[in-house]
């Protein structure tokens, strides 16, 4: 039976100070809440100019990089189901991602997507592959697994022509390059329905390498009298959106996932966080 946690990129502005995320956190378990998935920059001192851009991208990420964030995820009685990392980290600071999965006893190290990266190039995409698989030899050795999570990007074609039966983009690639020994998935549906993708076709393509599920819907929160027919879609919170999500929900169960995550990156109802998981536990309560 998975667990239903709730990825940190959701919680930045609500977890400023240590009494504010120990507040969160039990609103976290009163809402049936088992886990939380972390992201390395927020569990650190970041810099102005990381704020600034998740800010300008509408994803305010907070200022709790200087809190003691393995004492309160245990106060508050939460599991960590992963931490988010840059591959760069695993390749170049092994010794500090082993020390940050011990403090926060955790087994999963999930990689959520490469900066400044160009998707549409096989070839780029295929060295991606050699280096991931690399970095989950290297994790698995002191007993951690390294999983890719998924945006919209890697559904883009590539720009060059491919041989017939070779992948057409960068999500058949690594799955097809990436050793199962080694690598496995953090898969987001949110995205893949943003790429316009069949994502319950993805997920049982990958069957049990899908780990971790992340989830969240997709749709229009309209307000009042729209300018034009023509809607702007974000992210919703699940079971209010367009998505099917419930025989997305059942293949993660099939798959034997260990968590449901929930990540809705703004957009939020009455445009709080904490709302926004509240009402969300309704569906996952009742699916998951």
């Amino acid at each position: 039976m998975p667990i239903r946690a709730v990825q940190q990129f959701q919680l930045g502005t609500v977890m400023n100070k240590e009494e504010q995320a120990l507040e969160t956190m039990a609103k976290m378990k009163a809402a049936g809440y088992e886990g939380i998935e972390l992201c390395g920059f927020m569990i650190k001192p970041m810099g102005f100019a990381v704020k600034l851009l998740t800010k300008a991208a509408g994803m305010p990420v907070g200022n709790g990089g200087r809190l003691e964030w393995p004492r309160l995820v245990r106060q508050a009685g939460l599991k960590v189901v992963s931490v988010h990392e840059h591959l760069g980290s695993i390749e170049n600071e092994p010794e500090s991602i082993l020390k940050e999965a011990s403090d926060f006893q955790t087994d999963t190290i999930v990689i959520t997507g490469m900066y400044r990266f160009d998707y549409g190039s096989a070839d780029q995409v295929k060295e991606l592959a050699e280096r991931l698989n690399r970095a989950g030899e290297k994790l698995a050795g002191s007993g951690l697994r390294l999983l890719y999570h998924n945006h919209n990007c890697e559904f883009v074609r590539f720009r060059q022509a491919q041989k017939e039966g070779e992948p057409v983009n960068a999500w058949q690639l690594l799955t097809a390059e990436t050793d199962p020994a080694y690598v496995n998935f953090e898969f987001d549906s949110y995205w893949a329905a943003d790429a316009g993708v069949n994502a319950l076709a993805v997920m049982q393509s990958l069957g049990e390498r899908m780990k971790l599920y992340h989830i969240n819907d997709r749709g229009c929160r309209q307000e009042g009298p729209a300018m034009t027919p023509i809607l702007k879609m974000d992210s919703m919170e699940p079971g209010t959106g367009c998505m099917d999500l419930v025989p997305l929900v059942e293949q993660a169960r099939r798959a034997k996932v260990d968590a449901v995550v929930l990540e809705s990156h703004r957009n939020w109802i009455d445009k709080s966080p904490v709302k926004s998981f509240e009402v969300s536990a309704e569906f996952l309560r009742k699916y998951v």
